[in-house]
């Protein structure tokens, strides 16, 4: 999911982010699929896709429905995904700051555990849970796609290691170490102030705990101190699930190239997001300044749901999702081949195995001109093709690389 310093990602990137009047100039109509060539086709259909970021079940958790279900809104759902090539998925369980004040947040990531696994249930003529690596391969060889449960910001355990391995025993396979735009007990995230130095001796207890219950160890949002030092606490290497690189917008949630070269070093990976705000500085600008303000301030949060139930908090928070990307004009939009450029700059620093894509479907990217959503991602394998990429490399971008960091990491299980 999209952050800044303190930034909440539904209200930053939706309609309300944008001035009336910007709004009115970028009316459109529906979207056309792009054209996008014959041999990158071919080239996609072969690939393995392994999305390291999906919001795939926020929209269902507040509205129902089912993720099998083709939606006329938002970037994902079972049917666009198929259609999109994808055959395996990090399924994001996320839960956002207005649960924290009342200490809701450890319940209500144990209701969208439950609710995750109701609708893989639900839908199991298209998806499976995946446990393991193996498993992820087995299900695609059914002719399915793999889901692997992953935790959206660890501050929804609080740390507390019976909490993670009852989460692990439901399925959960993957938890980002530190909240987004929170203050954080034992990892310091990237967008709020530092409490810890980066990993206390707590934060190092949950590493070493994930190690030994074979987890991946997600460092997407956390500061560059907590990243740092969770490559170095890990027996195994980590993965930064949805970024961007420093380089390219200076903000904090990107990583810089330092800390990429470590995290490469110990045979990590790094998804890329596939909005603009991460990976495009001139579409970012544009976004700031219809925003008239360059962050959200969570402090305003305790007042809203004082005294709130936790079903009222859902009824507060529901309108925000599926949270979509902002509306922008063409003469700032970014382009697909702009976003590859990213990601071969991350190829160029530390090479080809450890990039992938996470794309942060549904939680707030703003797509490259003429993507319509996850659909539309052969127009990526296209642009690849252009910059002179082989199938080999475009192959382990797609799945190649995360497939194997999870049996990398499955493999340090004790």
């Amino acid at each position: 999911m999209w952050s800044g310093t303190v930034l909440s990602r539904r209200r930053f990137l939706g309609y309300s982010a944008l001035a009336p009047a910007a709004l009115r100039s970028m009316v459109r109509g529906e979207m056309q699929a792009p054209q996008v060539s014959e041999r990158a086709r071919e080239v996609h259909r072969r690939a393995f896709i392994f999305d390291g970021h999906v919001h795939a079940l926020d929209r269902e958790f507040y509205h129902g429905g089912s993720m099998g279900e083709q939606k006329s809104d938002g970037q994902w759902d079972l049917v666009r995904a198929r259609e999109g090539g994808e055959g395996a998925f990090f399924l994001s369980i996320f839960v956002p700051e207005e649960y924290y004040p009342s200490r809701f947040e450890t319940k209500q990531a144990m209701r969208r555990m439950d609710h995750a696994r109701r609708q893989l249930e639900e839908n199991h003529a298209l998806v499976e849970l995946a446990l393991s690596a193996d498993d992820v391969e087995k299900i695609r060889a059914k002719g399915k796609m793999a889901a692997v449960l992953d935790i959206e910001g660890s501050y929804d355990l609080d740390g507390d290691l019976g909490v993670l391995r009852d989460m692990h025993r439901l399925g959960l396979r993957s938890a980002q170490l530190s909240a987004h735009n929170w203050d954080q007990n034992y990892a310091d995230s990237c967008c709020s102030a530092p409490k810890s130095n980066g990993l206390n001796a707590h934060g190092r207890a949950v590493i070493k705990e994930m190690n030994r219950l074979g987890m991946m160890i997600n460092v997407s949002h956390a500061s560059d101190e907590a990243v740092s030092q969770a490559i170095d606490v890990s027996e195994g290497p980590v993965i930064a699930t949805h970024h961007g690189l420093r380089q390219v917008n200076n903000i904090p949630r990107n990583m810089p190239d330092k800390l990429l070269e470590k995290l490469a070093a110990k045979g990590g990976v790094i998804g890329f997001q596939i909005g603009s705000e991460f990976n495009y500085l001139r579409e970012y600008q544009w976004i700031t300044a219809e925003r008239g303000k360059t962050f959200f301030d969570t402090a305003s949060i305790p007042d809203k749901v004082k005294g709130k139930t936790i079903y009222e908090v859902d009824a507060l928070v529901a309108s925000g999702y599926p949270m979509p990307g902002a509306k922008v004009p063409d003469s700032v939009m970014m382009k697909v081949d702009d976003w590859v450029g990213v990601v071969d700059k991350a190829i160029r620093l530390v090479g080809e195995d450890h990039v992938a894509i996470g794309t942060d479907f549904d939680g707030g990217p703003t797509l490259a001109r003429g993507m319509r959503d996850v659909r539309d991602l052969p127009m990526v394998t296209d642009a690849m093709l252009r910059r002179g990429y082989s199938e080999e490399r475009i192959r382990k971008f797609w799945g190649g690389n995360l497939l194997r960091f999870f049996k990398t990491v499955s493999q340090h299980h004790g």
